[in-house]
């Protein structure tokens, strides 16, 4: 059982900064989102940065499971490529929005922070040589800038929808662009 308190507490955490952002983060506004005991959260995390560091590790590991590189359909096409990514995308900004923002403010509240932010970094690292794989595989040229055109695009557009315009339809950029490397 505190185990699972522990989880509710980081699964609060993660949708309470993806709404509310990181100064809305303490202790006791977990507890209330987890409905949870007062002091709950901080049994598990006494300081601030520890409670941070959880919730990057927290993020990751659920990143890592939700997009395991190998339960994901094989993609050998650009279309498939296209269609792949627009699903992804539809995913961090529909069902995981909470957590695309909570990693998104985690990224620039963590800068300065190696130690603490580097199992998103990781994870970031893991992303992009897997995406390089792909890249390889639908053989584009130039797979390593190719890769971080891409994802840069793709951190653009899944900001922008999640900030300013919810109903962006990211499609033709993500379609345009993969084809743009396709051809160069």
């Amino acid at each position: 059982m505190p185990a699972a308190t522990r989880e509710r507490a980081l699964e609060a955490a993660v949708e309470l900064l993806g709404a509310e952002g990181v100064r809305a983060l303490t202790h006791a506004r977990v507890d209330e989102r987890a409905g949870l005991p007062p002091g709950s959260t901080s049994n598990w995390f006494r300081t601030r940065r520890a409670l941070l560091g959880g919730i990057v590790d927290s993020i990751a590991e659920r990143e890592r499971a939700n997009l395991e590189p190998a339960a994901m359909p094989t993609i050998s096409g650009v279309d498939e490529l296209i269609e792949g990514l627009c699903a992804m995308a539809e995913l961090q900004t529909g069902p995981f929005a909470a957590r695309t923002r909570a990693r998104y403010a985690l990224f620039l509240e963590l800068a300065d922070d190696p130690e603490l932010g580097e199992p998103l970094r990781r994870q970031r690292r893991e992303f992009e040589r897997w995406t390089e794989r792909i890249m390889i595989a639908v053989d584009i040229a130039d797979p390593v800038p190719a890769t971080r055109a891409l994802m840069a695009l793709g951190d653009g557009l899944l900001l922008h929808r999640l900030t300013v315009d919810p109903a962006l339809d990211m499609r033709p950029a993500i379609e345009r662009a993969v084809r743009a490397l396709a051809e160069s």
